[in-house]
C-alpha cells in the first residue's frame, strides 16, 4: 500500500507591509486589507489553500499583535483552526518561523509535507495554483525543496532571480515541469533584471514553498545548526512544562535569518517550478496597478475622488473627499490620521517613511485611529487626563470578552442598533438613546444579537486607561482567558 503525505498549508501572516503605509499599519498589516477582490488577502490565501487541504491542517504563523484580528478575519474556520495558529514572540524573519512550523506539522504527522505561502500575496488561477502544488508536492515527497518561479513581465529590481537547470527535469504534469535550481540571483539592478527579461531563462521567487516537514528540518540543521538547536530546546522546554516566558526567550535569541539566504540558496536539494497562475506580492502602492481596475486614463481611483486631467495615478480616499488636478504617475493615499503623497516611482521609499515613525515613536506607524477587532471596531474621539472617548461598534451576532478593569469605570450609551449588556449577574437590552453605567472591577459584557451593527459612544474614568487594563473570563476568538487570585 502507497504511503500517504498529507498536506499542512503554513500561512505566514507575521509582516507589516509597511510599504503599503498610511493604509496598512503595524498592527494592522497588508493581509488584513481587501486588495484584489471582496476578500481581504489573508481570506484569499486561506481559500486558496483549501483547495489544496482541509482547514483543520492549516497552520497560521504570526504573532500575538496580529493573532486576534487574523482570528476575526478567519471566524468561518474558527473550529477548524481553534489549534492552528503558531505565535512567534518576536519576528526573527522566515527561517526561524518555518522551523517552528516544522516541528509542529512532525508533531502532528512524520510524514507530512508543507506547503509555506505568504498571506498578502494575490493569486489569480486557482485550478493552475493546485496543479502547481500537485507536482511539487510529488517532487517533495522525493525531497527536494520546492519553489515556486514567476515568469516577469518586466525588469523588476525589487525580486530575487532563480534560474532552473531545463537539462535536470525532475517531474511533470500537463504543461507544468519541475527542475534542480541551477542558481538563485539576489535582487538585481536594473541593467541586469533587463537582461534577465530578456533571457527568457530567469523567473521571479515568489516566496512559496512545498517540501517535506523532515527534509526542511534536516536542511536547517545542516545549514542553520543554531536555529535547529533552539528549536530542540523548546522542544525540551514544551515537555518539562516550561513557562512561556523561558520558551519565548529561547525563540527570541535566534538570529534573524530568511530562508531563501539561509538554506535555499545553500541546498543541493533546491527545486523550482515555474507557474502559469499570475502572482502579485503586492509590495508597494505602485504594484497596485497590476491587480486593481484602471479607468480609461489608467487611474486606479478608491473612494471619493475628483479628478480633473490625471494619468497612471494611484489615488486612494478614505473618508474625505480628495481632489486631483493634472497628476503623473503619482499616488495619493489619504487616511484619516496620514496621507501620502510620492511618484509612483518611489513607491517603494514609503517603507523609510514608517522607519522615521517608528524612531519619532509616533503612533501613526502602529495603528489607526480606527482599531478593528475580531468583533467590530473602537475609534477613539477624544482624550484627556482621566478619560477617554470612544466610538465602539459590534457587529451582527459579534460580543465582546466577558470582562473586568482594574482601574476604570465605563458609561455606554447606544446609537444605533440594540445592544445587549451583561453586567454582574445582569442581562438586559439597550436600545437607541438609553445609557448604562460598568463599575469599575465589576464583570461586563457588549454583544450584539440583531442583524444591523451597534453603535455606542464609551465615556471612559479612571486613573489608567490602556487598553492592557483587562481581565477576560470568557472569550468567542480564542483569545487568552485570565482569572482572577
Amino acid at each position: 500500500m502507497a504511503r500517504t503525505y498529507p498536506l499542512y498549508p503554513v500561512i505566514m501572516a507575521g509582516g507589516s507591509g509597511t510599504r503599503f503605509w498610511p493604509l496598512s499599519r503595524h498592527l494592522f498589516p497588508k493581509q488584513l486589507l481587501r486588495i484584489g477582490g471582496e476578500h481581504t488577502l489573508i481570506q484569499q490565501t486561506m481559500r486558496r489553500v483549501l483547495g489544496c487541504a482541509p482547514a483543520a491542517n492549516v497552520l497560521i504563523s504570526t504573532n500575538a499583535a496580529q493573532a486576534d484580528l487574523i482570528r476575526g478575519q478567519l471566524i468561518d474556520w474558527k473550529d477548524e483552526l481553534m489549534d492552528g495558529f503558531l505565535l512567534e514572540p518576536e519576528g526573527r524573519n522566515t527561517a526561524p518561523a518555518i522551523a517552528l512550523a516544522a516541528m509542529e506539522v512532525l508533531g502532528r504527522d512524520p510524514d507530512g509535507l508543507m506547503l509555506v505561502v505568504p498571506a498578502d500575496h494575490v493569486v489569480t488561477g486557482q485550478r493552475d495554483f493546485e496543479a502547481a502544488v500537485q507536482l511539487a508536492s510529488q517532487l517533495a515527497v522525493e525531497r527536494y525543496l520546492v519553489t515556486f518561479g514567476i515568469k516577469p513581465i518586466r525588469p523588476e529590481t525589487g525580486y530575487g532571480y532563480i534560474k532552473p537547470n531545463d537539462k535536470m527535469l525532475l517531474g511533470k504534469q500537463g504543461k507544468l515541469r519541475g527542475y534542480r535550481v541551477q542558481k538563485f540571483v539576489e535582487k538585481p539592478n536594473a541593467t541586469k533584471a533587463a537582461q534577465y527579461l530578456k533571457a527568457g531563462q530567469y523567473f521571479w521567487n515568489s516566496g512559496m514553498f512545498v517540501w517535506r516537514a523532515a527534509t526542511i528540518v534536516e536542511e536547517i540543521r545542516r545549514h542553520q545548526p543554531a536555529i535547529a538547536t533552539a528549536m530542540d530546546r523548546i522542544r525540551e522546554l514544551k515537555v518539562t512544562g516550561a513557562s512561556t516566558q523561558v520558551i519565548d526567550d529561547v525563540y527570541r535569541a535566534i538570529k534573524p535569518v530568511s530562508i531563501d539566504n539561509g538554506v535555499m540558496e545553500q541546498s543541493s536539494k533546491a527545486a523550482v517550478v515555474p507557474v502559469t497562475f499570475k502572482w502579485s506580492d503586492v509590495g508597494s502602492w505602485g504594484s497596485l496597478d497590476e491587480v486593481a481596475e484602471k479607468n480609461k486614463a489608467g487611474n486606479v481611483v478608491i473612494g471619493r475622488v475628483v479628478d480633473l486631467e490625471s494619468t497612471r495615478s494611484i489615488v486612494y480616499a478614505d473618508r474625505r473627499v480628495v481632489a486631483t488636478i493634472g497628476l503623473q504617475d503619482m499616488v495619493v493615499v489619504d487616511t484619516p490620521d496620514a496621507t501620502l503623497v510620492c511618484p509612483k516611482s518611489r513607491a517603494q521609499d514609503v517603507k523609510k517613511i514608517v522607519d522615521i515613525l517608528k524612531q519619532q515613536q509616533a503612533p501613526e506607524h502602529l495603528e489607526h485611529l480606527t482599531v478593528q477587532r475580531p468583533w467590530g471596531s473602537y475609534t477613539v474621539l477624544e482624550e484627556g487626563p482621566g478619560f477617554k472617548v470612544k466610538r465602539v461598534t459590534v457587529n451582527p451576532g459579534g460580543r465582546l470578552s466577558l470582562q473586568l478593569h482594574r482601574q476604570r469605570s465605563e458609561h455606554w450609551v447606544v446609537i444605533a442598533g440594540t445592544a445587549r449588556v451583561t453586567r454582574g449577574a445582569e442581562i438586559f437590552d439597550l436600545q437607541v438613546g438609553q445609557s448604562t453605567a460598568i463599575p469599575m472591577k465589576t464583570q461586563h459584557r457588549l454583544e450584539n444579537p440583531g442583524k444591523e451593527i451597534v453603535h455606542i459612544i464609551e465615556v471612559q474614568n479612571g486613573p489608567y486607561l490602556g487598553e492592557d487594563d483587562i481581565v477576560r473570563f470568557k472569550d468567542d476568538y480564542g483569545r487568552s482567558v485570565k482569572r482572577e487570585a
